[in-house]
C-alpha cells in the first residue's frame, strides 16, 4: 500500500512541479508556475479590495471630495495593485520581462486583426477616469439613453435610466459622439415650457399666471428668476415660453408636468383659453367659365340637370 502510493504521490508531483505545459522563450512553465501566478493575481484582488475600504472610511469619507474623484482614484488604486501582482507573480515563476513584452506584442497583433473596439473601449475608459468629462452621478443624454451615471469600467460605463433600465454603453461611443452631460460644471437647468393662448387673450395676465405656476413649484430656483417670452403670433395661438431654472436635472420631466397641470389650473380659474388648432374654410362663387351660358347649356354643351 505505501508503495502505491509513494507512485501516486511522484506522479503528483511530476505533473505538478516537472511536466511543462508549454514554453515562454526557453523558460518551462508548469502546473506549479500557473498556481503560483494565480495566487499572486488573487491576493492583489484582496489586497485591493482591502485597501480600497480603508481608504474609502478612513480618507473618502471624512474629506469633502467629488463622488467622481473618489471612484476614479478607487479605480486607479485597484489596477495598479492588480498589475503588481501581475509582475509579481510573472517573476515568480521566473517568466523573463522580454517574454512579457513577447506577448503583448502578440497581443497587439491580435487587436491589428479584429480587437479594435476592444482596444478602443479600453483605451478611452482610460481617458474618462483621467480627464473626467463624465463621472460617476452625472445625468447624461446619449442617443436616446437619458439616465445617470452608476459605474465606469475599463471597457464600458454603466447608465441607470429613470425607469431604473441599466444601459451598458461602451466607453469610446461616450468618446466619439456628441453626449449631453446635464451636471457637468454647473448641475442647474433651464426649463423651457411652450404655452399657447387663444388671439383676444389678456396676455399680461397669462403671462403673470405662467410665473405664479413656476414661483409654487418647490423645485424650481429663486434666482435666477422665471420669466416668460413671447415666441410668434402663431396660427392658432399666441405662442409664448416659460423659462425656469431648476437646480438639476433628476426630475425634469416631472417638474415641467407638475408646472403644466398648475398652468392649466390657473387659466381655467382665470378665463385664459388655451385654443386647440383652427382652420377657415372660405367657400367662394364660381367664375363665369363654369357659369351655365345664356342657353341654359354649360360650357361642356351638356343640359343642367
Amino acid at each position: 500500500m505505501d508503495f502505491w502510493g509513494a507512485q501516486v504521490w511522484d506522479k503528483i508531483s511530476y505533473y505538478y512541479k516537472d511536466f511543462v505545459l508549454f514554453k515562454i522563450q526557453d523558460v518551462g512553465i508548469t502546473l506549479s508556475h500557473l498556481v503560483v501566478a494565480l495566487v499572486a493575481v488573487l491576493l492583489s484582488l484582496l489586497i485591493s479590495k482591502i485597501l480600497r475600504s480603508m481608504l474609502q472610511k478612513q480618507v473618502f469619507d471624512k474629506m469633502d471630495m467629488d463622488e467622481g474623484l473618489k471612484y476614479a482614484l478607487s479605480r486607479f488604486l485597484h489596477y495598479l495593485i492588480l498589475i503588481l501582482g501581475i509582475y509579481i507573480g510573472l517573476t515568480t515563476v521566473n517568466i523573463p520581462l522580454g517574454a512579457v513584452i513577447g506577448l503583448f506584442a502578440v497581443i497587439g497583433v491580435g487587436i491589428g486583426f479584429g480587437l479594435q473596439n476592444m482596444a478602443s473601449n479600453f483605451i478611452s475608459g482610460v481617458i474618462l477616469l483621467l480627464e473626467r468629462p463624465i463621472k460617476i452621478g452625472d445625468r447624461l443624454e446619449v442617443g436616446d439613453v437619458w439616465g445617470d451615471v452608476k459605474r465606469i469600467n475599463l471597457r464600458t460605463t454603466l447608465i441607470q435610466t429613470p425607469d431604473h433600465i441599466s444601459i451598458i454603453v461602451p466607453n469610446s461611443i461616450l468618446l466619439e459622439n456628441a453626449v449631453t452631460n446635464y451636471s457637468y460644471g454647473d448641475a442647474r437647468l433651464r426649463l423651457r415650457i411652450p404655452v399657447g393662448i387663444a388671439y383676444g387673450s389678456d396676455c399680461d395676465k397669462a403671462t403673470a399666471l405662467m410665473i405664479e405656476a413656476a414661483q409654487e413649484h418647490d423645485r424650481v430656483l429663486d434666482v435666477p428668476a422665471p420669466k416668460t417670452w413671447f415666441r410668434e403670433f402663431g396660427d392658432s395661438s399666441l405662442n409664448f415660453e416659460l423659462l425656469c431654472w431648476i437646480p438639476d436635472a433628476a426630475r425634469k420631466f416631472d417638474v415641467i408636468s407638475d408646472i403644466n397641470h398648475q398652468i392649466d389650473r390657473l387659466f381655467r380659474a382665470n378665463g385664459i383659453e388655451i385654443p386647440f388648432p383652427q382652420r377657415d374654410l372660405h367657400l367662394r362663387s364660381a367664375s363665369t367659365s363654369l357659369r351655365v351660358d345664356a342657353t341654359g347649356k354649360d360650357p361642356a354643351g351638356s343640359e343642367p340637370s
